[in-house]
């Protein structure tokens, strides 16, 4: 399974920077060892936590056009609601 989550986490940097995606901010919370990335573009924004900077632990987390929470398992999830967001600008 860390094989899946690492790929996914590689397909998706691969992918926000091709498109232009840009570190908003990125907060660690020290007590749990937690990392958070902000990620945007335009008016998309996603999520990425880590634990101890373990990619095999990376989770994604993004909105749909409606506000909606989406837990990103693939790229594909990924890319259909930045795809429909950008399509309502």
């Amino acid at each position: 399974m860390a094989n899946i989550n690492i790929s996914l986490h590689s397909k998706v940097h691969k992918w926000i920077d091709a498109i232009g995606f840009r570190l908003n901010g990125s907060q660690t919370n020290h007590k749990d060892n937690v990392t958070t990335n902000h990620y945007f573009f335009e008016t998309f924004n996603f999520f990425e936590k880590a634990k101890n900077n373990d990619l095999k632990n990376s989770k994604f987390l993004c909105f749909d056009a409606y506000g909606e929470k989406i837990n990103v398992r693939s790229l594909l999830d990924l890319q259909t609601a930045f795809f429909e967001n950008i399509s309502q600008l």
